[in-house]
């Protein structure tokens, strides 16, 4: 009974230190404008993003407290990089997801991701 506990007790830390925002980067960028630029590219149409006006669709996920998630498409780890990758070619990173290749540019996309990343 107590070997249970101990491991029970390992995996509750694992997983909240997996979500400790501190774990997660920086990421450079114009939060404000990548703000703008979630409406501006569509994403508003298929997410739900706070702080985005209308932003309230249903076909892809949420994207409230991705700043905290390990995980980008379930696929590649959550980085700056990882994310901004992701978000400028989709398919590259997970072939045949159903997110769009928006065709965003490298700027625009580090924008994105510092606003994105704010949502913790």
């Amino acid at each position: 009974m107590l070997n249970l506990r101990i491991v029970a007790l390992s995996i509750a830390l694992l997983v909240g230190g997996c979500s400790d925002p501190s774990l997660h980067p920086h990421a450079d960028g114009d939060a404000e404008r990548g703000r703008a630029l979630l409406d501006q590219y569509g994403c508003s149409g298929c997410h739900r993003i706070p702080g985005v006006r209308a932003a309230t669709g249903i076909i892809g996920p949420s994207l409230d407290r991705l700043g905290r998630r390990v995980y980008i498409a379930g696929v590649a780890v959550n980085s700056p990089e990882e994310l901004a990758r992701w978000i400028r070619d989709p398919q590259a990173v997970k072939p045949g997801t159903a997110m769009p290749n928006a065709h965003v540019s490298e700027q625009d996309a580090h924008d994105i991701v510092a606003y994105l990343y704010a949502l913790r």
